[in-house]
């Protein structure tokens, strides 16, 4: 089940995916305002009006700020906050409540341009928006008319879809579960009923809404798990403690969320990241190296991943972002990419053939916990499928560096002897390097072993690293195989197993 919903929301980009779910809690909440006494407060048509004026002026001021900033803006990313702050704002058709919708969809583009250190933007645009309008009490406030029992259910599933696609259900399940708790000793200690308070926090409150599909943003994230999970208890504290200080500040989720936000940049790369591309090589017949050189430095660790934006005529459902791993270690001074090409490529990855040395693309983000552990004793395995052997590059580049030297066995799976990726790299670390291939490279490096096999097996594996069970293991490559891998690893006696896998984005 788990390897046909990877495959399935792999066909989509993220953004593309919350849009969709979007759409679909917001045509089910259409649906329900015509119910007689139904559970929203407003009519068709006020839902209709709202979200209108949302779409477009959030469209417009986009389309303005590209044109002064000479940037193409991403109507993806604005389509999505128009409809997070449809799912807030209290919808109406009357003139001021549109007004105060109009300014906030204005006003949540805005702090994308202004709210902003060095080309990285700071806060949730949706969430910045409603809080500066919230200080206008008098045309718009936040409702959060989300938090409806009916759309729970829809609410639910996009939320777990969203946090699985990106590897952040543990990020969700943290906040929810703070939450949950803070509502019950709140409660308790005024003399409520566990169940009752229970209903609140899942059916009166927007907490799976909010965890799913704003607090996941990962824009606005930390780059590291940990990270991330501290930030999720602290936003979740935030919505809780009650206070109100003269002025229209008052403790509300958008405050927390802001509040968050903030911690995140604080902790993670705090600048827009530009990267000029200096040219691209041939690994195999299949996938190629692109290296860029930053115009800033660049905080990573090796086996950290980069999302790309690269905005191209032509943009096909995966849109213009993607996230790669980094194939170099941050000494090097420069940022490389493995990228596989399918004989019909993707319109991004079309694009990315079609750059130029000296062009220039931005980079919103770097994240990922596939880290070498930090004590340099601990005996390490790394198993690569195909291109997954990406972030290992820079990982055993930096090791190689080390003293004292890393126990480290690589065994990378290819399909055929021509995907050998990374060789000349590889075989300069000086670590071991086991090749298993259904036929010998022709060029294998030397010091590197070739073993005959169609696919990388415990067996295999238990068989050229007889002491396996003993070291930790990394595991890169394509979900499925990934999961079935590690698996198989842990039933064989490898105790502890990291994995990186192509989630795409």
């Amino acid at each position: 089940m788990i390897a046909w919903l990877d495959r399935r929301l792999g066909r989509v980009t993220m953004y593309g995916l919350v849009i969709v779910w979007l759409g679909v809690i917001g045509v089910v909440a259409l649906v329900l305002t015509f119910l007689p006494d139904g559970p929203l407060p407003f009519s068709p048509l006020a839902l209709l009006a709202t979200a209108s004026v949302l779409l477009v002026v959030s469209y417009l001021a986009n389309g303005l700020g590209g044109l002064i900033l000479r940037t193409r803006p991403q109507l993806s990313s604005t389509v999505i906050t128009a409809l997070l702050l449809l799912f807030i704002l209290r919808p109406s058709i009357e003139v001021l409540p549109l007004l105060g919708a109009a300014l906030a969809a204005f006003l949540a583009v805005v702090t994308k341009y202004l709210l902003a250190w060095r080309g990285r933007h700071v806060f949730n645009p949706a969430a910045a928006a409603v809080f500066i309008v919230g200080f206008i009490p008098s045309i718009a406030f936040a409702a959060w008319w989300v938090a409806t029992p009916l759309l729970l259910p829809f609410v639910a599933v996009g939320a777990l879809l969203i946090l699985f696609r990106t590897r952040r259900l543990l990020l969700g399940v943290v906040f929810v579960a703070v939450v949950i708790a803070g509502w019950q000793v709140r409660g308790l200690v005024a003399g409520g009923e566990p169940l009752d308070l229970l209903s609140l926090a899942l059916l009166s409150l927007p907490t799976v809404f909010f965890a799913g599909f704003m607090l996941s943003e990962p824009l606005t994230l930390p780059p590291r798990r940990w990270q991330q999970l501290v930030e999720a208890a602290i936003v979740a504290v935030l919505t809780l403690v009650p206070f109100s200080v003269v002025g229209g500040l008052y403790n509300s989720p958008q405050l927390a969320l802001l509040v968050g936000n903030l911690l995140a940049f604080l902790v993670g790369q705090r600048r827009g990241i530009r990267l000029r591309f200096l040219g691209r090589r041939a690994l195999t017949p299949t996938s190629w190296d692109f290296a860029f050189a930053p115009a800033a430095p660049v905080r990573f660790r090796p086996g950290q991943y980069m999302e790309l934006t690269l905005p191209h005529g032509g943009t096909d459902a995966r849109g213009w972002r993607r996230v790669f791993s980094i194939a170099t270690a941050p000494e090097s001074g420069e940022v490389r990419f493995g990228v596989r090409l399918p004989d019909k490529p993707s319109s991004f990855k079309s694009a990315l053939l079609q750059l130029e040395p000296g062009e220039v693309v931005s980079a919103t983000s770097v994240s990922g916990d596939f880290l070498l552990p930090s004590d340099p004793a601990q005996k390490l395995l790394l198993l690569a499928g195909g291109i997954g052997v990406t972030p290992f590059i820079g990982q055993l580049e930096q090791a190689a560096t080390e003293s004292p030297r890393r126990d480290i066995v690589l065994v990378s799976a290819i399909a055929s002897g021509e995907e050998l990726a990374y060789g000349p790299e590889l075989a300069a670390t000086g670590f071991p390097v086991i090749v298993v291939s259904p036929d010998r490279p022709a060029a294998l490096p030397e010091g590197f072993t070739w073993v005959e096999g169609a696919e990388l097996t415990t067996e295999v594996v238990h068989d050229q690293v007889p002491d396996a069970r003993e070291r930790t293991a990394l595991v890169s490559g394509a979900p499925v195989a990934v999961r079935d891998l590690k698996r198989a690893l842990r039933g064989s006696g490898v105790r502890r197993v990291l994995t990186d896998t192509f989630i795409g984005y």
